[in-house]
């Protein structure tokens, strides 16, 4: 039996043009049809068992829907495929899909493929694109960042996913459900950090290789509030003296200084009497020991007392 056009459009509307041969005879159509539609060249064959039904270019969403439907029930898509469904960041379309199933289960070899077995399969939530069945967006967000490479990219997966909604609790509970993971001690530490209201990978390396490094006091980090008519952001406030720290950095805000940072660092000193030093990225990850030397002539000059440290032999900090 075949079946009406509109029909299968239908059953196809929510899964990007794709479907398990399956769900077709499940809806009445048998085989021999659809390997005359394949055979015909009206629909194509994505996977064993998998059919993408029209003939026209496959989008990242098509290929998605055919990864997890060939990996069958309970399969979700997971890792950096997760990532890009859930929009915490863009895959690039040459990756290889990433999907999760029971580790009780195997399924056939496909190319650009990548299967991830799991003793404790997560539940399935709909991502956010094409309602693609995935990971949860904590357990995409650890299962990316244990696969980072270096601290940087760990720090920046942690970020990106606060970004795009989850929690720190979140991503806490998930890692203390592992016993072991992949970057897990790093992972630990920067939420930790997260709770203690550290955002982005570039505060985290200014509270970790500025402050902390340099016994520096510690400021009060994302204080806010309205000077001058314009909402003020400082990533670092040491309110006793009168000195605030804004960071520009690729995770949190993109760009270098502009007008508005000019009007509104003016409106600060005029108002308040608060001095703003700005650093960018590469300030903070690659001269560390400058900027503190910076922040702690800033500190005396509006009455610290304090005394700093030499983090190593070639600190200059005194």
């Amino acid at each position: 039996m075949r079946l009406p056009e509109a029909t299968v459009q239908h059953l196809a509307a929510h899964q990007a043009g794709v479907l398990a041969v399956e769900q077709l005879l499940a809806a009445g159509a048998d085989r021999s049809w659809v390997r005359r539609k394949l055979a015909s060249g009206r629909w194509q064959r994505l996977h064993r068992g998998v059919v993408v039904v029209h003939s026209g270019p496959l989008p990242w969403e098509a290929r998605a829907w055919g990864a997890v439907l060939h990996a069958g029930p309970g399969a979700a898509l997971s890792h950096l495929s997760a990532a890009h469904a859930q929009r915490i960041r863009t895959a690039r379309p040459s990756e290889p899909l990433h999907v999760s199933i029971p580790a009780c289960r195997r399924i056939t070899a496909a190319a650009d493929l990548v299967v991830h077995l799991r003793r404790r399969m997560p539940d399935v939530v709909l991502a956010a694109q094409a309602r693609i069945p995935s990971t949860p967006r904590a357990v995409t967000v650890i299962d990316a960042a244990a696969g980072a490479r270096g601290a940087d990219g760990v720090i920046a997966w942690v970020t990106d996913g606060l970004r795009a909604g989850a929690t720190a609790r979140e991503l806490r509970d998930v890692l203390a459900d592992r016993a072991r993971t992949p970057n897990g001690h790093l992972l630990r530490e920067v939420l930790g950090e997260a709770v203690a209201g550290v955002e982005s990978a570039l505060e985290l390396r200014y509270v970790r290789d500025v402050e902390r490094r340099h016994r520096l006091p510690t400021s009060s980090a994302q204080d806010r509030d309205v000077v001058g008519g314009l909402w003020v952001r400082a990533d670092g406030r040491y309110e006793p003296y009168r000195t605030r720290v804004e960071l520009d950095g690729w995770l949190g805000h993109p760009g270098g200084r502009t007008d508005r940072d000019t009007w509104r660092d003016n409106a600060v000193l005029l108002e308040r009497g608060e001095l703003t030093l700005r650093y960018r990225w590469r300030h903070v990850a690659v001269t560390p020991c400058a900027v503190a030397e910076q922040v702690v002539a800033a500190l005396r000059a509006r009455g610290w007392a304090g005394t700093p440290r030499r983090c190593g032999a070639g600190c200059a900090v005194v």
